[in-house]
């Protein structure tokens, strides 16, 4: 076996984040920054940012809510079917009290 191939460890890596967390752990590296830690991160803290320079976000949010409206307004085909099947008889309920 090859001797000393391993990366030397270091058991008090510093690490910092962009929020300005620090805390330390171990690695092969003896110092890490990172952009976002347990503290800042959306999944840990439940706050939900959208970092969206393109409007991609919103405008996938307009697009879904004129879809929601839309659907809201129009009827389905079962709906249709039994809306003109009421009609239909209707009709033939009035032409039969006529004769």
């Amino acid at each position: 076996m090859k001797t000393a191939i391993h990366p030397q460890y270091f058991t008090d890596t510093k690490v910092t984040c962009a929020c300005g967390n620090t805390f330390v752990t171990g690695s092969t590296l003896k110092e890490i920054r990172v952009e976002l830690c347990s503290q800042c991160h959306p999944f840990y803290t439940g706050k939900q940012k959208f970092v969206d320079t393109a409007r991609r976000v919103e405008k996938f949010q307009e697009k879904i809510s004129k879809v929601a409206k839309v659907a809201a307004t129009r009827k389905g085909k079962k709906v249709k079917k039994a809306a003109a099947a009421v009609k239909r008889s209707a009709k033939k309920t009035a032409k039969a009290e006529e004769k």
